[in-house]
């Protein structure tokens, strides 16, 4: 089993900046890909950004410039470095892994207030 816990959500005014961390812990050495998805008030949950355990990174149309994804293997975290915030960014984000099965943190509410 793995367990992801993200931190880091809050509340930021557009055009400011948040960062969040999603911590794995478990059987860690399972784990290929890491990311970010979030659901929005009245949407379905979408794909932000996604990184590779080497590093390569993926982002949806709608962060890329903005966002940023980065992965500490020794620490098993990965990070979302978020620049220039909009309010359509307000949502729940949900850390994902995937290692053989999907696994799923429990979600940070992220909200940019206009």
């Amino acid at each position: 089993q793995v367990q992801l816990v993200e931190s880091g959500g809050g509340l930021v005014q557009a055009g400011g900046s948040l960062r969040l961390s999603c911590a794995a812990s478990g059987r860690v050495f399972i784990l290929n890909s890491m990311g970010w998805y979030r659901r929005a008030p009245g949407k379905q949950r979408e794909l932000v950004a996604m990184i590779t355990r080497g590093g390569s990174p993926n982002y949806a149309d709608s962060v890329k410039g903005r966002f940023t994804i980065s992965r500490d293997n020794a620490k098993n975290t990965i990070y979302l470095q978020m620049d220039s915030l909009k309010p359509e960014d307000t949502g729940v984000y949900y850390c994902y892994a995937t290692g053989g099965l999907d696994y799923w943190g429990q979600g940070t509410q992220v909200t940019v207030s206009s």
